[in-house]
């Protein structure tokens, strides 16, 4: 019976044309090797495969931000202007018959509808908030099962899906209450989208490929972003439920493409005994290879002796495992203060001198940048040396925004800021590839939603410490600045992986790492 604790090992497996006899001539193969070889040459059809899950992040951002439309305070106009004044009067103190929402329509937003106009901040921001905690209940909750229970791509599948039909389901809400469950269900249903469609996309590129290819879903995210506001503005004049319909219904079809043609990880498929079935995966990726592939099947053992001799895995080997916990344990700490920044610097530049309007928008446009050079740092420079260089260079960023705020030098200290949002952006892309090489397939997807989570915590912060900053004008940059560049020291503690492949078990983790060890001391 062949151990499964280890990769799998096929040892002078032959094919019969002489291209295939070269690469695997003498030397025994690991499954890891495999997947390397065999996907080597990056062509359409692993694109494909990349766009197609990386669309789930382009959705995943229209429920982040929709609440800025959605919920939004309408305009209003006097109606009787013998007792309203619109410049003067308050809209909670005058009679109902002496204004009217523009536009004549109750229902253009959650604020009209439900006549909130009146009531207090909390329940107004009620429905956001609710989406926000769903989020991190959802994340630690969803964290808890085993990466070796569904699989990768039912596990982004079901995200997505979920969200796209409770999304619609806000359609029928006849009060906040409802309004409030269901943006709670939505935050739940979709708080680790961003995890599963980044682990199932990582673990089927080769390792040159990574860098580059793990910024497609990122790119798609912000363009979702950025597109939900095209969608807002076709549908400014209808009903604020449309909007949710516009945005879940598409969501809706991509699952049904989702479903007939995303592939599966076959690193997870290997790590479940589907040896045969994760060969499939490969040929399907890779066709230039099929002779090769193919050759590899008979050689591989049966499907109930792999199922038999395999480990299960769950989140308690983080801390049953020293290594695994504190590697995790460093990663959150980083990605807390990178979270804080992230989210909060957009939030406090409120306290600068500048156009709302206009910094929102640069914040969002600078984005794009960093999914350019992110592939280009990874791929000349270590990995714990780029994220060190890169928080220190956004700390310094943040506080001299402060400083030069505090001087009156709005301009330049605006220039900071996005100085500031760049590198939190820059090292989130860094640490997300980081994060992917540092744990073996059968925990990957468990480390990256606690990955995630760590950074949603973080900027579950900013609020609190962006109203710092009414007090003391732009003191939250220094801080947002001093935790990143603070916490970002302890990448000192984690391990290097540039050019490494990606491990599946814990096992074939620690011994990789032992002989890395052994010969840094040699």
């Amino acid at each position: 019976m062949t151990d499964q604790s280890e990769p799998l090992l096929l040892s002078h497996i032959c094919a019969d044309d002489s291209d295939v006899n070269d690469r695997t001539s003498s030397e025994e193969l690991t499954f890891d090797s495999i997947v390397e070889q065999s996907l080597s040459d990056f062509g359409f059809w692993q694109l494909f495969q990349v766009v197609l899950v990386g669309l789930a992040l382009f959705f995943d951002a229209f429920p982040i931000f929709i609440t800025v439309y959605t919920d939004a305070y309408p305009t209003w106009h006097c109606v009787n202007h013998t007792i309203c004044d619109h410049s003067t009067s308050d809209i909670c103190k005058l009679p109902r018959s002496a204004w009217e929402w523009d536009g004549g329509s109750k229902d253009k937003t959650v604020i009209s509808e439900f006549g909130l106009e009146c009531s207090s901040s909390l329940l107004r921001g009620m429905p956001s908030s609710a989406f926000y905690i769903g989020a991190i209940v959802g994340g630690f909750f969803l964290a808890l099962i085993p990466d070796g229970s569904l699989g990768r791509k039912k596990l982004v599948l079901f995200s997505t899906f979920a969200m796209s039909v409770t999304s619609m389901f806000v359609v029928f809400s006849t009060n906040v209450w409802i309004y409030t469950t269901l943006k709670f269900v939505i935050g739940f249903t979709r708080s680790q989208t961003w995890s599963y469609a980044l682990v199932l996309i990582s673990e089927r590129v080769p390792t040159k490929w990574r860098p580059r290819v793990t910024m497609i879903p990122f790119t798609l995210f912000v363009l979702g972003f950025m597109s939900l506001s095209g969608v807002a503005y076709l549908a400014r004049h209808s009903s604020w439920r449309y909007l949710y319909l516009y945005t879940a219904v598409p969501a809706t079809f991509y699952c049904i493409f989702l479903y007939l043609f995303a592939l599966e990880s076959p690193r997870w498929l290997h790590l479940q005994g589907n040896n045969e079935e994760a060969i499939v995966v490969l040929k399907s990726l890779s066709s230039k290879n099929k002779a090769y592939l193919e050759s590899l099947i008979s050689k591989l053992p049966l499907e109930q002796e792999t199922v038999e001799a395999l480990p299960r895995y769950s989140i308690k080997d983080f801390f049953f495992r020293k290594w695994a916990f504190r590697r995790i344990l460093v990663v959150m700490v980083i990605l807390f203060g990178m979270g804080m920044s992230y989210y909060g610097v957009p939030l406090a530049v409120r306290d600068i001198d500048v156009n709302i309007y206009l910094s929102e928008t640069l914040n969002a446009v600078v984005e794009l940048p960093t999914f350019i050079i992110t592939p280009f740092i990874l791929e000349r420079v270590n990995r714990r040396s780029s994220v060190l260089v890169n928080t220190l260079l956004g700390g310094a960023s943040g506080v001299l925004c402060f400083v030069l705020s505090v001087f009156g030098k709005t301009g330049i200290a605006f220039a900071f800021e996005l100085g500031t949002f760049f590198c939190a952006r820059t090292g989130f892309n860094l640490m997300a590839v980081y994060m992917v090489e540092m744990f073996p397939t059968c925990v990957r997807s468990s480390a990256t939603m606690m990955f995630r989570q760590a950074l949603v915590v973080g900027g579950a912060c900013c609020p609190l410490i962006a109203s710092i900053g009414r007090d003391l004008p732009s003191v939250s940059f220094a801080i947002f600045g001093v935790a990143m560049s603070g916490l970002g020291l302890f990448v000192l503690i984690l391990p290097e992986t540039k050019g490494s492949s990606l491990c599946d078990t814990m096992e074939e983790q620690e011994k990789r790492d032992q002989t890395i060890n052994t010969s840094n001391c040699c």
